[in-house]
């Protein structure tokens, strides 16, 4: 097995691990308010893992204790750019996530779910997968040595804008929709969903920030995934990356339940005047 891939072996292990410690502890009590928070926290120790494990397996396995974990300017600015924007996507997202569920009392996706062991438990190794496959890219940058990395160039700052501006999209479809709401409550309004700001460019908004920030964290990485040092097609092979979340995003566990939710709760002239005229997830896209 290359070096590069050998070294995920640890990433892979932290993965699975943290999400079944989560499952042993929550599908007995059937118990899904902190899944999401649980995947974010999967994100995070597995992208420690995947710069620091050369230093722990020294330090704890080798019974080194007087090992000290590198400075992060010991890191290749690459590495560090993707880690920085792998670390605040799924701390933003993650909490959103957990307050929204602890909020709302539960996640209705797994109502029926969590009652079935054995099925739930299948959802968070599931969660393990998601964590492992979409990280993938920021996980190999980080095994590579940071004298293997080439300077940051043109491409990288190409790829950086695109994860901003991708992820400001989520950020703001997901905050205009919380102020809807907020504002429903307060029964400021009577519209039965929201339909303005971004939510008039597309019935998905979030979704396609989520899919495009993968895209610029994948485009990120993938110049030193073209290394000589690396295995050939690497970065072909990591763009499971984002292709997997917008694959699940429109495809399964993302687009189609609200579109089905929304045809049952909002059926009537105006839901069916917004599905013809506001695409379905790109904004220059079709409308179903």
């Amino acid at each position: 097995m290359p070096p590069v891939f050998s070294r995920l072996l640890p990433v892979l292990t932290s993965a699975y691990t943290l999400q079944t410690a989560f499952a042993l502890y929550f599908v007995p009590r059937a118990n899904e308010k902190y899944y999401d928070l649980a995947g974010a926290l999967g994100f995070l120790s597995t992208t420690f893992v995947s710069l620091y494990y050369p230093s722990l397996k020294t330090k704890f396995w080798d019974h080194m204790p007087d090992t000290i974990l590198p400075a992060l300017s010991t890191f290749a600015p690459r590495q560090l750019l993707a880690t920085a924007a792998l670390s605040m996507w799924c701390i933003r997202l993650g909490t959103f996530l957990a307050m929204r569920a602890l909020k709302a009392g539960g996640d209705s996706r797994f109502d029926e779910v969590k009652h079935q062991p054995g099925k739930f438990a299948g959802y968070w190794m599931a969660q393990a997968t998601w964590v492992f496959l979409v990280g993938l890219p920021v996980y190999l940058v980080n095994t590579i040595p940071p004298a293997a990395h080439s300077p940051l160039g043109a491409r990288d700052h190409l790829s950086v804008s695109i994860f901003t501006a991708s992820w400001l999209l989520e950020i703001v479809a997901d905050h205009q929709k919380t102020v809807w709401r907020r504002a429903k409550d307060n029964k400021e309004h009577d519209e039965q969903f929201i339909s303005t700001g971004l939510w008039s460019l597309s019935r998905h908004p979030n979704y396609v920030g989520e899919v495009c920030l993968w895209v610029g964290i994948w485009a990120l990485c993938s110049t030193s995934l073209t290394a000589p040092y690396v295995p050939r097609y690497t970065w072909l092979f990591t763009a499971v990356s984002p292709l997997m979340t917008y694959f699940l995003l429109r495809k399964v566990s993302g687009v189609p339940p609200l579109e089905k939710a929304g045809d049952k709760r909002f059926a009537g002239p105006k839901w069916d005047h917004y599905k013809r005229t506001v695409p379905i997830f790109w904004p220059w896209g079709g409308m179903s």
